[in-house]
């Protein structure tokens, strides 16, 4: 049985953007289930004719039940230089997420300290800093407030810019506030979606291809399936 198609959004020499779909995991885990990393590969296997293994880097991540574009490098050169553009924060990544409740303010920054607790897969959020916790910083605007279709329950769409990458940064923060992700049962939501998924997408990418220098600006549609409101 063939290996479905990756939805690729942007291909070069070094580098690859793919649709990740909510429920599929970027890399291999205990389950053992397929990853959006295999498809990617047998595109490429498939695409040039590829004898033997396919060279595949792992930039960055997004949680299995989150979708949107994620960026791959294809050759070790692409791998070495994206790299160092994710360390030194100079890609860009922006999240639309709809959340319970309504944030206290319009736009804000939010910075908090986390440490993850690996028995749970759970980032813990303090207001200052601990002994273990590592700064997370990510900003946010309300694009649209409304209620739930179905509860009635107060509902707003976010689009947010990380400024650090820490695990569960996105979901572990907007908790924090009172407003937990859509779906997000983890983080204290009240509300479940199907197939496990959770109101959160990776919808805009921004960083400088491999050669060349120049400035690569990917961006996706909010998915349909976030349209909640009433």
């Amino acid at each position: 049985m063939e290996a479905p198609s990756p939805r690729v959004l942007y291909e070069d020499n070094h580098l690859i953007a793919v649709y990740k779909p909510a429920g599929v995991l970027t890399q291999a885990d205990v389950t053992g289930d397929p990853t959006l990393m295999d498809e990617v590969k047998y595109y490429l296997k498939q695409k040039y004719h590829k004898t033997g293994k396919v060279f595949l880097g792992l930039l960055h991540r997004l949680d299995r039940n989150v979708q949107g574009i994620i960026l791959f490098a294809k050759t070790s050169k692409g791998a070495s230089r994206l790299s160092e553009q994710f360390r030194k924060h100079s890609v860009e990544k922006i999240y639309t997420a709809v959340v319970e409740g309504n944030p206290p303010k319009q736009k804000d920054t939010l910075v908090h300290w986390l440490e993850k607790d690996e028995k749970s897969n759970k980032s813990i959020v303090q207001s200052s800093e601990f002994i273990g916790s590592q700064r997370a910083e990510l900003s946010y605007e309300v694009v649209k407030i409304g209620r739930d279709v179905v509860t009635g329950r107060d509902l707003s769409l976010l689009k947010i810019r990380l400024g650090t990458g820490r695990s569960h940064q996105i979901r572990a923060q907007l908790a924090y506030i009172g407003c937990p992700i859509v779906g997000d049962v983890k983080y204290g939501s009240k509300k479940t979606l199907p197939d496990h998924a959770m109101a959160l997408a990776a919808t805009s990418l921004s960083f400088e291809t491999a050669t060349g220098g120049e400035r690569k600006n990917l961006q996706v549609s909010t998915p349909k399936d976030f349209n909640l409101f009433k």
